[in-house]
């Protein structure tokens, strides 16, 4: 099913062999969305530790399950997953939450992710303002925590990468 997937500009995932489609996210969305990556790539890069992807990228899980998450990061020991799509899961995912998609990345995705092995899932709120942590332990994600403005979210899968959160939602 994945496979017969044509490629599109519109955010598109597979979920139970159901193909759910949604609009083109917002400016500010993608600006957040360029803001991480931006930070998180040039840090992975520096220290080498493997490869990172923005989105529209398919991320498949299983013949029925593919999302297309906002950035990824691909360990080098796991670099094999990546093909023409990612064919499992990331290392860490990062979804920036927008109006329409709160729901489906605070439980649907947050849910599909934890039993797939995202190692690492980092919910970006650019309405709340808050960036919020999660790192997989004994097969549950745990709250590593939750920042906002004038604080540093920091990851625990990538010691010692550390996000301005201000500078991440473009706050003085």
């Amino acid at each position: 099913m994945v496979a017969e997937l044509g490629e599109s500009n519109l955010p598109t995932e597979l979920w139970d062999g159901e193909l759910i489609m949604s609009p083109a996210p917002s400016f500010y969305h993608q600006e957040v969305v360029a803001r991480f990556y931006e930070a998180l790539s040039g840090w992975v890069r520096k220290n080498q530790l493997g490869k990172t992807g923005i989105s529209p990228l398919d991320m498949v899980l299983t013949n029925t399950r593919a999302t297309q998450p906002d950035v990824v990061f691909i360990s080098n020991v796991r670099l094999d997953i990546v093909k023409t799509r990612l064919m499992d899961a990331a290392d860490l995912v990062a979804e920036v939450i927008s109006p329409n998609s709160r729901r489906r990345d605070r439980i649907d995705k947050r849910d599909l992710y934890e039993q797939h092995g995202v190692k690492e899932y980092w919910l970006i709120d650019p309405e709340a303002r808050t960036v919020e942590v999660l790192h997989l332990l004994h097969g549950e994600f745990q709250l590593v925590g939750s920042w906002q403005a004038g604080e540093s979210a920091e990851s625990q899968l990538l010691k010692g990468f550390r996000v301005n959160v201000a500078d991440l939602f473009g706050v003085a």
